[in-house]
């Protein structure tokens, strides 16, 4: 029943056999002499020698888990191994999330090629954190191993929301109180009282805090995301930028327009590219976790391995098409092009104007525009990228009705306008106080009036209080602006839990306590042109 439910919810084809086998509690043996626990899944008849997908997951083997991931590949020409990484789900060690997973995934690899039932071809498959250890090892691949299929992922994982620039709390944080929680008894059980009790300790002063309002002890990871920024040398073994240019296997990186981990996922993708590398890539509407998007993902992740795995591990051609395959978003159509970022998009600056406007034109003369910033009271986050039940598209009319956020807005549109690429924003802003925020969002507003969220980005600053053009790097997209419609730019200074509460002070994020409300100005005119800056198809 499992297997059809499947079979329907991901849109698979019809599967060679439905009778497997599964060999539970694997002993992988690491230098150290820990053992990583791992589950074999395969036909019941036939199975050895078939190509092994790997998947390795700080998130368990069972339930729920292996029937998703392991059970449509083993039905469809795979065996999989599912392995839990060091320190949880009965794997020995201690986990130190990021930072082992180079070492013990070459270990992991040493030994799967080496037991009797393998074969000769390997497909390194998952998500998120399973995507990321793909990555930990991919310039070190045997030769056994033939394809990569990282989904919603990048080399660096978490590291873009540690940046001094711009801490993204919920995040790291959220997912720091879950691997902590998650093999407690009736984990699944308590994830809604468990959701209402990060949401009260991300507002816990001073954050170093947070850990135990969150989870009722101290976490070393929430501790070390609180006290060492990206490039600091505590997150060295766990940043495997530098690695993704001498990565040689075929790659087929599956992403979304509202993941956290896109600019990363990109930058990567861009860097295979660049190294002469033959990378495909797609991208679709999606969150990292919202329950549609998750099927929606899972679903085309698995039928990548098939397609695209499958055919490199039996030495042929997948299917052909074309290198980068995106849904723009607003047409709600899937297209094709020739690389990333794609061909035929200049940068375009949209002026925020005096009286809300938002035009190509520069600005005339004008007084800034202002607004008051309480960390007490902080702007809020209103979907996006998150890891959130309501992260993605949502309308932002709350949002854009509080008194601490500004709107630009262009004429009606009278043709489309289609943007794909990076976009940024240029921002003349001055603070009361040297430290703030600077957040901006571009939004989609239909004819009726709604305002749909379509990428943003934050900006820290210190010594704010002094004017100066201050660049958002926002979220890559894809987006047509219809005919009819109008383009929407938002400044503000915040967006919380997502970022972290600037607080005004200079204080380090896990020590402060003392929060200052700020009035911020937004400069337009002629000697302080702010824009938001599209790649518009030229």
């Amino acid at each position: 029943m499992i297997s059809r439910l499947f079979e329907r919810l991901l849109e698979l084809p019809a599967p060679a056999t439905r009778k497997l086998v599964v060999q539970r509690d694997l002993r992988v043996p690491m230098p150290d002499g820990a053992e990583l626990l791992a589950d074999r899944w395969a036909p019941r008849a036939g199975g050895g020698g078939l190509p092994t997908a790997l998947v390795r997951s700080p998130y368990g083997r069972k339930g729920a888990f292996g029937a998703l991931f392991a059970r449509p590949l083993a039905e469809r020409g795979y065996q999989v191994l599912i392995q839990s990484t060091r320190g949880g789900f009965g794997s020995g060690g201690v986990f130190d999330p990021l930072c082992q997973e180079r070492e013990d995934g070459l270990a992991t690899l040493d030994w799967v090629v080496r037991q009797p039932w393998f074969g000769d071809a390997m497909v390194l498959v998952g998500a998120s954190y399973l995507g990321y250890v793909q990555w930990a090892v991919a310039d070190r691949l045997p030769p056994q191993v033939k394809a990569m299929i990282p989904h919603v992922t990048e080399s660096g994982l978490t590291l873009e929301f540690l940046r001094e620039d711009g801490f993204s709390l919920e995040t790291p944080f959220g997912w720091g109180v879950q691997v902590a929680v998650q093999e407690r008894r009736f984990a699944l059980l308590r994830q809604r009282g468990q959701a209402k009790k990060l949401a009260r300790a991300l507002t816990t002063l001073p954050l170093a805090r947070a850990d135990v309002a969150a989870i009722g002890h101290r976490s070393d990871y929430i501790q070390d995301i609180l006290a060492h920024p990206e490039n600091d040398p505590r997150w060295a073994a766990a940043d495997h930028r530098s690695r993704v240019a001498d990565v040689t296997v075929p790659v087929s990186s599956i992403g979304g327009w509202y993941d956290i981990f896109l600019p990363g996922q990109l930058r990567d993708f861009r860097t295979l590219q660049d190294a002469g590398r033959h990378p495909r890539l797609t991208v679709g509407p999606w969150t990292h976790a919202g329950r549609p998007d998750l099927l929606a993902g899972a679903g085309l992740t698995l039928r990548e391995a098939l397609e695209f795995g499958l055919a490199h591990a039996r030495g042929e051609e997948p299917p052909e098409r074309a290198p980068v395959r995106l849904f723009v978003m607003g047409e709600e159509a899937w297209r094709d092009f020739g690389s990333w970022p794609p061909g035929g998009y200049a940068p375009q600056r949209f002026h925020l104007q005096p009286g809300g406007g938002l035009e190509v034109g520069a600005p005339g003369g004008s007084e800034p525009d202002t607004y008051r910033y309480d960390p007490a009271d902080p702007t809020p986050a209103a979907g996006g990228v998150r890891m959130a039940p309501d992260a993605g598209r949502v309308d932002n009319a709350a949002l854009e009705a509080r008194a601490d956020v500004l709107t630009y807005t262009t004429a009606v549109l009278d043709e489309d306008v289609e943007v794909i690429g990076d976009v940024r924003a240029e921002i003349w802003f001055r603070s009361s106080l040297p430290f703030a925020d600077v957040f901006v969002r571009l939004c989609d507003v239909d004819p009726g009036g709604r305002s749909v969220n379509v990428c943003d980005g934050l900006t820290s600053l210190t010594g704010a209080d002094e004017p100066a053009a201050v660049t958002v790097r926002m979220w890559p997209t894809a987006h047509r602006f219809r005919r009819g419609h109008r383009i929407r730019v938002q400044v503000s200074s915040g967006a919380f839990p997502r970022y972290a509460r600037n607080p005004g002070t200079g204080e380090p994020h896990a020590t402060a306590v003392t929060l200052r409300a700020a009035d911020q100005e937004v400069h337009h005119d002629p000697a302080h042109a702010s824009a938001v800056v599209l790649p518009v198809r030229s």
